[in-house]
């Protein structure tokens, strides 16, 4: 399945969330949840939806992949082909809090490591047959010729990759492009950049500070001094080379990505097959021996509140000095 990129904002917020991962407070202490309230958390959750109920976003999501595939299925028939709207095309559904990410609870490190290789609901999504997926066009599609399949896959998604942008999609560097995308880069760049304030012409400068500001965080003297005390602990468990926080996790999910890209293709790009499980079962106890020992040297150098700190500093200083923008970005929001 294809999957639209994420709004430029988001790129460096993803990345400061592995940061302050843990920085939510307990469940139990609704009190400290609100003084450690994100201060740019309040006029980006009304963009993105972090205000709204997992069956708001749910009913959003609908609505946004219901128009995506009316304009797909025009623009299919355009192209000359028949192409039955796809409302049920395995995209991500909010279920609620019963598979909640838990990185500071030594319980839940012990179990998932990072979540990587094994996470909540897994073992659900797998057994559970509601989660089948049944292409509508199959039928179709199987009805055409072999050269006509080929032409009604390129008309949907777009050419195939180059070996360029095979090689650029391997190393982490190849930059998706809607306009190359077929009808489906098409219908995604309309719907959803049209509900992208980040995209808009009024807001898309304030983003690109926003993005900038967290960059620029990650690189702040105080952090790199957190993370090197981190590191010096991690060095002395056993775990040397890593340099930030990142590191740790990042470095499981890039073997995982080694182990996948092992597996052979088909002609379209996608996967024939399943890892190595015995690998990947080998990966998953790495897994969570580094993130008991990234666990322990956070709480060692205090690395959650102190990176909170640093982070709602930063942020705090941003909203005083683009109050006027941000309080605009929010009316904006609040009226879609």
């Amino acid at each position: 399945m294809r999957t639209r990129r994420l709004p430029v904002a988001l790129t460096a917020l993803a990345a400061t969330a592995v940061v302050l991962a843990g920085c939510s407070s307990s469940p139990d202490d609704d009190t400290d949840a609100a003084e450690r309230t994100s201060p740019l958390s309040v006029y980006l959750d009304a963009v993105y939806g972090g205000d709204l109920s997992d069956e708001e976003l749910q009913a959003q999501y609908d609505d946004q992949n219901a128009r995506v595939e009316e304009m797909v299925a025009s623009c299919m028939q355009d192209e000359g082909f028949e192409y039955i709207p796809n409302t049920t095309n395995g995209g991500v559904v909010y279920s609620g809090d019963e598979n909640v990410y838990e990185p500071d609870d030594r319980d839940w490190v012990s179990q998932y490591g990072y979540g990587a290789i094994n996470y909540p609901g897994r073992d659900e999504q797998s057994s559970d047959p509601g989660q089948e997926y049944v292409d509508p066009n199959a039928d179709y599609v199987a009805s055409l010729s072999e050269s006509e399949q080929q032409a009604f896959n390129e008309s949907l998604y777009g050419p195939q990759p180059t070996e360029e942008e095979q090689a650029a999609m391997e190393d982490g560097s190849y930059e998706y492009d809607p306009a190359n995308a077929g009808c489906y880069g098409a219908a995604q760049q309309e719907v959803y950049e049209a509900d992208d304030l980040s995209q808009s012409e009024e807001f898309a400068p304030l983003f690109e500070e926003i993005n900038s500001l967290y960059e620029d965080s990650q690189n702040s003297p105080e952090l790199t001094a957190l993370d090197a005390e981190w590191a010096a602990c991690m060095d002395a468990a056993g775990h040397p080379g890593f340099t930030t926080q990142f590191d740790a996790q990042n470095s499981i999910y890039d073997a995982q990505n080694e182990l996948w890209n092992a597996v052979p293709v088909d002609d379209e790009g996608m996967s024939t097959g399943e890892p190595d499980q015995a690998a990947m079962d080998a990966l998953g106890e790495e897994e969570i021996t580094l993130a008991l020992a990234d666990l322990d040297c956070r709480e060692e150098t205090d690395y959650r509140q102190r990176a909170e700190d640093i982070q709602f500093a930063v942020e705090e200083q941003f909203v005083a000095d683009h109050k006027t923008e941000l309080e605009a970005l929010r009316a904006a929001a609040e009226q879609d």
